[in-house]
């Protein structure tokens, strides 16, 4: 960008003697601007710096490990509440050993043991709170999008026990989705009692959150990875390392508290075939089409009971009772389930028991969740998936014994490709998969299927399983993490050299008469001394106060800030973060190497149009090589060789 330097003599030159300073004086009738520019004149002082702090850093991720400690034990204490409700329920034994509850004896009566569980928490959600209705993580995503992640302190204690009674009562969910919602709870409530912003608090949320997750599957990775593509909506140092700190002890906690290997231990499975690959990419893309039917049909649910003339209290009752008749049939698909995910995962279970999970497992939880009981998507999605990957790697293996693929492997890549597809989650899918198996040489079948599974879900599905609800309140869910356009932009790129520079040496009156001739395009001006250099900004507003004395010296009400500077090695981030702390639209750029002479002007409107350019650009398409130029440029060249070698020698 060229000096400005001869821009500001030619306004010397139309302006009358010099002069400069300000002070910060109420102007009651000065000419009309923005209201917005007097809020933020008077606000300077309660503006802070937007620069994150590493002392503060090391406070949140203090915040995150107490967070982690506490949801780990809570873990603990939902699992064995869970345990001990089913055991009450279907077995009568006061126990917190894991029973499954297929193995009761009730009979018939198992149909009423889901419905009184949903009576109980229907009263739970209209006494206590109905905010413990639902999956879990999309009520977090939209406390985090719309309400600062401010959560009730309530939902810390109801949530975890209206699931547990749920799920204990033979809701076919895992703990995963509780403890999610029960430790961003947990976290929120923590931000809302200490001094914290909304950004800090959603971090402290996130921690929570994942390190639920951690301490149920010890999946720490992968739970950093829900983080980012569910709950963050970003990446960086500031939010990454508390959520990392408190997946690493929710992880520990896991190995203490349950145990220490893979929560879903599998035989050593063998490198697959070049033909084995793409057919277990086959696989993921028919569950993509799969997720794509089972988000629609549980929404769809959900709109059904909307429409019945009876309390929403009643619901969850109403869907417990068909969660009991389905498990009277079929009693596998009664409670949590991870003990089916195992055996699927083995590759040993029958095909009709593997069919009975795929399908009325799905009926079963698609009824429960769409009657708004408390529950989870995780665990029944990875069900559904793994009996839908064995159910098609069975049937390929019968038409073509020889595609080199196994039931185990096909089992696990429909598991995690069924929940990429439906929570469009795609890293959490395929690290989770392999953390909770320790299957390493499933990488490659699991990047091909979920691969194939997002792409369905991306092109043929407006919102997922986790952003549909919240998506019909018309709330936004962001979609990309893409860098900051401003942090990548130096100012030097889009100064301008258009706006007014005023010489110090100047009266009001004589900048008045030169504003008549030429009407201004900014509510503020920059003035500098002979030399070239800054030495504040003046108000237009000011300039035009009627009760200012027009002989005296601009300099009465100049504005001096050394903060309002910047430099035009500087980003346009911190140029938007110092117009937005000092309330000002236009600021000096002045030259690294002389740091008091003003280089040029920067307005709000030129990063404004460096936005646009920047957008622009993305969006739009040219071809940068022609090969039609090249071609060219080769017969160009090929007639010089002909030319020089037919010469004389």
């Amino acid at each position: 960008m060229k000096s400005t330097y001869g821009f500001l003599k030619a306004c010397y030159f139309l302006l009358d003697p010099p002069i400069l300073t300000m002070k910060n004086t109420d102007i009651p009738n000065g000419i009309p601007i923005s209201p917005l520019l007097n809020d933020l004149e008077t606000a300077e002082g309660n503006v802070k710096n937007s620069f994150f702090l590493k002392g503060r850093l090391i406070t949140i991720c203090f915040y995150a490990v107490m967070v982690a400690m506490a949801i780990s034990l809570i873990a603990k204490v939902l699992v064995s509440l869970i345990n001990l409700v089913t055991n009450i329920s279907f077995f009568g034994s006061f126990s917190l050993g894991f029973h499954s509850p297929a193995a009761n004896h009730l009979g018939v009566w198992v149909i009423f043991i889901p419905a009184i569980g949903g009576i109980l928490v229907g009263l739970m959600a209209l006494y206590g709170s109905k905010a413990i209705r639902g999956h879990g993580i999309p009520e977090a995503m939209e406390q985090i999008l719309v309400n600062e992640s401010n959560i009730k302190p309530s939902i810390t204690l109801l949530k975890p026990i209206s699931s547990a009674i749920a799920i204990g009562t033979g809701g076919p969910f895992g703990a995963e989705g509780p403890i999610i919602a029960t430790g961003g709870a947990l976290g929120s409530t923590l931000g809302q009692l200490f001094k914290v912003t909304a950004n800090e608090r959603k971090i402290i949320l996130a921690a929570g959150a994942t390190a639920g997750m951690s301490a149920i599957f010890g999946t720490p990775i992968a739970s950093i990875f829900l983080a980012i593509e569910l709950l963050l909506f970003e990446f960086s140092p500031r939010s990454i390392l508390p959520v990392a700190l408190a997946c690493i002890t929710g992880a520990a906690g896991h190995h203490l508290l349950f145990e220490s290997g893979p929560a879903f231990p599998m035989s050593n499975l063998a490198i697959p075939s070049n033909l084995a690959l793409a057919i277990y990419s086959f696989i993921g893309i028919f569950t993509g089409f799969l997720s794509l039917g089972i988000t629609k049909i549980v929404y769809w649910i959900e709109d059904v009971f909307e429409k019945l003339p009876i309390h929403w209290m009643w619901w969850p009752a109403i869907g417990g009772l068909a969660v009991g008749i389905i498990g009277f049939y079929a009693p596998h698909t009664l409670g949590v389930g991870y003990d089916n995910i195992k055996g699927i995962l083995s590759g040993t279970w029958p095909l009709t028991l593997i069919f009975s999970l795929c399908f009325l497992k799905f009926l079963s939880w698609a009824i429960a969740l769409g009657s708004g009981t408390s529950g989870g998507t995780l665990a029944p999605l990875l069900t559904i998936g793994g009996a839908a990957g064995s159910i098609i790697g069975i049937l390929i293996l019968k038409q073509f014994p020889g595609s080199g693929i196994t039931i185990p492997m096909a089992a696990l890549i429909g598991m995690s490709a069924m929940f990429a597809g439906a929570s469009r989650a795609y890293l959490t899918s395929i690290v989770f998969a392999l953390e909770a198996t320790m299957q390493s040489h499933a990488l490659l079948p699991l990047l091909g299927a979920c691969t194939g599974a997002y792409m369905v879900s991306f092109f043929l599905m407006e919102n997922t399983i986790m952003t549909e609800k919240i998506a019909r309140r018309g709330i936004f869910t962001p979609d990309s993490f893409e860098p900051d356009v401003l942090q990548k932009m130096t100012v030097s790129q889009v100064i301008s050299e258009e706006e007014t520079v005023i010489n110090i040496d100047n009266s009001i009156r004589g900048v008045r008469n030169w504003l008549r001739k030429n009407p201004a395009n900014s509510n503020y001006f920059i003035v500098v001394n002979n030399a070239g250099e800054y030495n504040g900004t003046v108000k237009l507003a000011d300039i035009y106060n009627n009760q200012a004395d027009i002989d005296s010296p601009l300099e009465e009400i100049i504005n001096k800030r050394a903060s309002l500077s910047i430099y035009s090695t500087d980003s346009l981030r911190k140029a938007v973060e110092t117009m937005s702390k000092i309330g000002v639209e236009v600021l000096p750029v002045l030259d690294p190497a002389n740091k008091r002479v003003v280089i040029g002007v920067l307005s709000y409107k030129d990063i404004i149009n460096a936005y646009k350019w920047h957008i622009e650009k993305s969006e739009f398409a040219h071809i940068k090589i022609s090969l039609k130029r090249q071609r060219m440029k080769m017969l160009i060249r090929g007639r010089k060789l002909i030319d020089f070698n037919d010469g004389p020698k």
